[in-house]
Formats: C-alpha cells, sequence, structure tokens
C-alpha cells in the first residue's frame, strides 16, 4: 500500500522550497558548468493549480544553457479542463513548437505537468525528444497525496473513478522516447512511490533530495535537467552525477527505488 506523505512534510514544503531558492543563488556558478544545449525546443509545464510564472526561474536557466525554452501558454494546469479531455490541447502545441523548430521537442513536467507530458509523448511520440518529469505522480495510487481534495475540486476529476485508475495504473509503463523521472523521497505532496515508473534502455529514474515546491528551483534538480536535455539523439545514457556534482545527490545505490 503507497501511503501519503507525512503531515510534517506538507507543513515544511514552503520553508523548504525557500531554501532550495536560496540555495540555487549560491550554486549559481557551479550550474553554469552543466551541459551546454544544441538549441533545439523544450516545453516546460507547470504543475496543478500554478502557471508559466511557476516555471520562470527554470527556463531562464535553460535558455541560458542553451535551450530554446517555451512555456506552455495555456494558463492555469487544472488537469484536463485546461489540456482538453484527451490532452488535445497540449498535443497542438507540441504539433505546433515541432512545425516551427522543424526538431522534436523536448518535454519538461513539474508535478501535474509531467504526468500531462508523459501522456504527450504516448500520443505523439515521433515529434518528442526526451520527458523530464519533476516529483509527477504518473503511476500507483493517485489517492496518496496532500491535496487529493483539493484537486478533485479543482480539475473535475475524481480520484476513485475507474477513468483516474485507469489513468494512473497504466502511467508507470515505460515511454517510447528517452525519459527521465526526477524523485524525493522527502517529496511533501506526492508520495514518491508513484513518481517513479518502468525503467528499462532509455527510461530512468533518478532521486534527489528535494520538496515538491522546491523542484522547479533545486540545484540539484536543474543539473538533472540540463544534462538529460544535452543527451544527443540515438545516443541516450543513463544519468551519473558527475564528480563535482556528486555531493548534491544522494548515494548512488538510492538512485533506484525501492519496490
Amino acid at each position: 500500500m503507497i501511503k501519503p506523505p507525512s503531515k510534517l512534510l506538507t507543513l515544511a514544503e514552503p520553508w523548504r522550497a525557500g531554501m532550495e531558492a536560496l540555495g540555487l543563488l549560491a550554486l549559481a556558478p557551479l550550474l553554469a558548468l552543466s551541459p551546454r544545449g544544441d538549441g533545439h525546443v523544450v516545453l516546460v509545464l507547470p504543475g496543478f493549480a500554478t502557471n508559466d510564472h511557476a516555471t520562470t526561474l527554470l527556463r531562464l536557466f535553460l535558455a541560458q544553457q542553451g535551450y530554446d525554452a517555451r512555456s506552455w501558454d495555456l494558463g492555469w494546469n487544472l488537469d484536463h479542463r485546461t489540456v482538453g479531455q484527451e490532452g488535445e490541447l497540449i498535443t497542438a502545441r507540441v504539433e505546433a513548437l515541432r512545425r516551427e523548430s522543424k526538431r522534436a521537442v523536448s518535454l519538461v513536467g513539474w508535478s501535474l505537468g509531467g504526468v500531462i507530458a508523459r501522456e504527450a509523448a504516448r500520443r505523439v511520440p515521433e515529434l518528442v525528444r526526451t520527458v523530464v518529469s519533476l516529483a509527477s505522480p504518473f503511476s500507483g495510487d493517485p489517492s496518496a497525496n496532500a491535496i487529493r481534495g483539493l484537486y478533485e475540486a479543482l480539475s473535475g476529476n475524481i480520484i476513485a473513478s475507474p477513468q483516474t485508475r485507469a489513468r494512473y495504473a497504466n502511467g508507470g509503463a515505460a515511454l517510447p522516447v528517452p525519459s527521465t523521472a526526477v524523485f524525493s523521497q522527502s517529496d511533501g505532496i506526492a508520495a514518491w512511490r508513484n513518481c517513479v515508473g518502468t525503467e528499462d534502455a532509455i527510461n530512468e529514474n533518478v532521486e534527489v533530495h528535494s520538496s515538491h515546491f522546491g523542484m522547479v528551483v533545486n540545484p540539484a534538480v536543474l543539473h538533472v535537467i540540463a544534462d538529460r536535455l544535452a543527451q544527443p539523439e540515438g545516443a541516450w545514457r543513463r544519468f551519473t552525477p558527475p564528480q563535482a556534482f556528486g555531493f548534491l545527490y544522494p548515494p548512488a545505490a538510492a538512485l533506484q527505488p525501492s519496490p
């Protein structure tokens, strides 16, 4: 049985995210050493009940690293009420960016944004280069989170419905494109076991020390994103923290989540 995060972790979320933002300022010179981009388009999807303002720092970092970082331009993320019942609006956004750039688009999604990004990659894999999800509860038991009531009220989705259960029962299956699921065992909003998926030659889970809210400002997370987006097409390799960044991550043995 998957349990939701403890109330203590949930209450500590704002404080922890603030500390992570301060860490980002302190480690900015080191982060500048992260792998550089090749200019391809990266679409950044915000978390539940947030909009593009929440991902501003992340997009600025990606732009600094040489990516064409784009906001999703769909307003507040209220799941299907925002992206369409079948995700048709986010699919259309990806298609438009692919036509504009004439290159496959990478997707980076925070929390619910990562769930939506993974679903888009399944629908149009030929348009997607890679997917990076940040504390995204795309699998397991969708009731194991700290904001279930708020999610149901704003999204209109009922956690206990057969449709929602089926969505998350299949969400952890490996994607047809390279993907990295970034998770934290100290996540105060989403149960971390819901944020990991099946691993294979092109799908991986990477653990970090981070709060849920801090995922878009945490130095370790930003480094993972830059490293993953820099993987050459057709030559993707699993993430290994370089020595200079090793202190930001849990021990290597902890990168593989327990069942």
